[in-house]
């Protein structure tokens, strides 16, 4: 029996060198296994001849069996065709070609039996099929199969001949070879308990079941494999991390907290709050270190959990540290603890690039003497000559933006490991923070604050600018300030969009009796500081910027967000600007701008922002119509997804089933020595080469 991995696919027939070489670079495809695991994006059903009387329009592919009567030729260059008229015996069709016309004169033989197989359309004013598969009945390889494969192909590939058809050729042809059973990668006992189709017989059936019912089963086979893999690993190294990593007992809940509680907490607390700081104490009077993801709509109050979670670190004599993804919203999260904290004797201290001489050596002596209980930081606070005296607690916020070695730097800045808390006000859906975040506990603010009022979101097309403009001044007028928001920083010759730098000029001109402001990421960081201060200061009534202000800007005075170019947004990117708008008591708008000319994705996408403000809502339709692959924060995550067939957007049920399925097998054996699960261990090692351990990386 071949090791599949160790096979090359430059011998099977039709491949060699040059073919290899290509599937390779094209496809990552390189050995037997990777050739075997290139699924096909669909299947057509082959199973039945049609007669020409019975085609429409409204089908999609269909398999005749006729002759060739005749052919003509037509038009030149772009516009050359030939046509083929099709006689089934009782009708005619026409087949046309637009290119490989010299090929199909040579090979295609008038009055021979061929089995047309295609979509059926109207061109010139007749029914005709364009560019159709061509079997001749005699050989019937493809017309005998029920269903039949298609898989993903690229430019490059199609430009050198090799299709769909071309892989199903080297697919077939590898088959051919495996005349041997392929060994399982599941235990017995699982494949029993879930009925699941043998591993063998799943992957035949993928590349070519017979039923579409053989189908189905075979991909829930292989999906659940997948999907349990990563959660086996996952969860191996979140109860190693458990079993292994002592955390501080932070078992006092003291002067600090309390005198906040009683005397200087803002607001009364949602339930959902008082929730989460529950679930984060018990972790933290544990033994055992906290690692834990807090998700919380924009404006649902994950601020002030935090605050209050760093008053327990302490209360129990150790530091706090939150480090944020820019300036302006450390910053920000400096002057909100301030206000909150008031008079309490709780030194906190901003350290970021920009501090530096006299303010940054104190900062770093009340660091490493213990006198500055909260630190709040950019980037800043990583680096190596920062040093804590006795850090306890590190909070991670907008944790997506930071990659994972600069996480894992911060809490290394501790003999004992600190607790970590990592935070988004990015909703995750749960099947993705059960993948990406499967080692993480996850706390949930699914309550807003009372009195919040919702925003109202409309969208418009881009021909009503002088309806768009009496509403901003009327905003204005009240005393509102207003954001302007462009997917372009300048003109692009390749896109038809507007952008910061041309629309800045243009609203100056607009509104010459207001002050406008500026940002985008190709500014210098303090002209872009500089810049939004003003806004937030309410110097400048109009924003005008690019999706830089999307994360952390609080200006509770703005109450209009006005997205241009919406369709170039994706829905979380929409829901995160929108955010910026309804921090205060005044009702706020989101007026979404578009083009007439939009696909059917793309409405749907904007017709959910106008009829929810749901965060976690929007998240789980954001994953259904993008895929996990596209939704920001799983690059950083540390995690790489490859997954060839489960969807986190359409496989909840699935996710779900593999996460039981793994704690099962944990519960009853932790470390995989059982004989039953000799195979798990073999596989789960193989991924441990190939990953970070994701335990080290909050």
């Amino acid at each position: 029996m071949e090791d599949l991995r160790q096979q090359a696919i430059t011998y099977l027939p039709g491949i060699g060198p040059q073919r290899a070489k290509m599937l390779e670079a094209e496809l990552g495809i390189k050995t037997w296994h990777d050739l075997l695991y290139n699924f096909p994006y669909k299947h057509i059903d082959r199973s039945r001849l049609y007669k020409i009387r019975e085609l429409t329009t409204e089908m999609p592919f269909v398999q005749v069996l006729g002759q060739f009567l005749s052919f003509e030729e037509a038009g030149q260059g772009r516009k050359h065709r030939l046509t083929g008229h099709f006689w089934d015996g009782e009708m005619f069709l026409d087949v046309t070609w637009f290119h490989g016309i010299k090929y199909i004169k040579q090979s295609v033989k008038l009055r021979k039996d061929y089995i047309l197989f295609g979509r059926p359309g109207v061109y010139g004013g007749r029914l005709s099929v364009i560019h159709p598969d061509l079997d001749k009945p005699e050989s019937m390889t493809l017309s005998k199969m029920s269903m039949q494969p298609y898989y993903s192909t690229t430019e490059r590939m199609k430009k050198a001949g090799m299709t769909s058809r071309s892989l199903e050729n080297f697919t077939s042809s590898l088959f051919t070879k495996l005349t041997w059973t392929l060994p399982e990668t599941l235990p017995q006992y699982l494949i029993e308990r879930l009925h699941l189709m043998p591993l063998d017989k799943a992957l035949r059936a993928a590349h070519y079941p017979t039923t579409a019912d053989e189908l189905a089963a075979a991909n829930m086979r292989l999906k659940f494999e997948e999907l349990f893999f990563i959660q086996l690993v996952i969860m191996s190294y979140a109860r190693k991390r458990q079993q292994e990593r002592v955390g501080r007992r932070f078992v006092r809940v003291g002067n600090a907290f309390n005198t906040f509680f009683h005397k200087y907490l803002p607001f009364p607390l949602t339930e959902a709050q008082k929730r989460v700081i529950r679930e984060m104490h018990a972790d933290m009077k544990s033994g055992h270190q906290m690692n834990r993801l807090l998700q919380g709509d924009v404006g649902s109050g994950k601020t002030l959990v935090a605050l209050m979670v760093m008053l327990i670190a302490i209360d129990n004599g150790c530091q706090a540290c939150i480090m944020a993804p820019t300036e302006i919203l450390a910053e920000q999260h400096l002057q909100t603890f301030r206000n909150f904290l008031k008079d309490m004797p709780i030194r906190v201290e901003l350290l970021t690039g920009n501090i530096k001489g006299k303010r940054r050596a104190a900062i770093e002596e009340g660091l490493r003497d213990g006198s500055i209980h909260i630190l709040i930081g950019t980037h800043a606070v990583i680096e190596d000559n920062v040093q804590f005296n006795n850090l306890g607690l590190v909070i991670i916020d907008e944790q997506h933006r930071f990659g994972v070695a600069q996480r894992a730097r911060l809490w290394q800045k501790s003999e004992v490991c600190p607790h970590v808390l990592v935070m988004t006000a990015t909703p995750i859906p749960r099947t993705l923070a059960m993948t990406v975040y499967g080692d993480l506990d996850v706390s949930i603010i699914d309550e807003l604050p009372p009195g919040r009022k919702p925003v109202r979101t409309m969208h418009i097309y881009d021909n009503q600018p002088e309806q768009l403009y009496r509403g901003v001044v009327r905003e204005i007028e009240a005393g509102h300030q207003v954001y302007f928001v462009f997917p372009l920083v300048k003109e692009s010759e390749k896109l038809d969009l507007k952008n910061v730098q041309d629309e800045y000029v243009h609203l100056k001109e607009v509104f010459p009796q207001y002050h406008i402001s500026m940002v985008h990421g190709k500014m210098k960081p303090s002209e872009k500081d500089a810049e939004m201060q003003k806004f937030v200061s309410g110097e400048t009534q109009i924003l005008v910027a690019t999706t830089v202000i999307e994360v952390g800007v609080n200006v509770p005075n703005a109450s209009v967000m006005i997205i241009q170019n919406a369709e170039r947004f994706g829905l979380s990117q929409l829901h995160q600007l929108r955010g910026r708008v309804g921090r205060g008591a005044e009702q706020s708008y989101c007026i979404l701008v578009s083009n007439f000319k939009l696909s059917a994705e793309t409405r749907k996408r904007l017709q959910i922002m106008t009829e929810t403000n749901d965060g976690f809502e929007i998240a789980e339709a954001d994953l259904k119509l993008r895929g996990p692959g596209d939704l920001e924060g799983t690059q950083q995550s540390g995690i790489a997804f490859n997954l060839k067939l489960a969807n986190l957007g359409r496989d909840g049920q699935l996710v779900q089933l593999a996460r039981d399925t793994a704690s099962f097998v944990l519960d009853a054996d932790p470390n995989l020595q059982a004989a039953d699960n000799s195979l798990l261990l073999r596989h789960l090692l193989e991924l441990r080469k190939e990953q970070q351990d994701w335990s080290q990386i909050s």
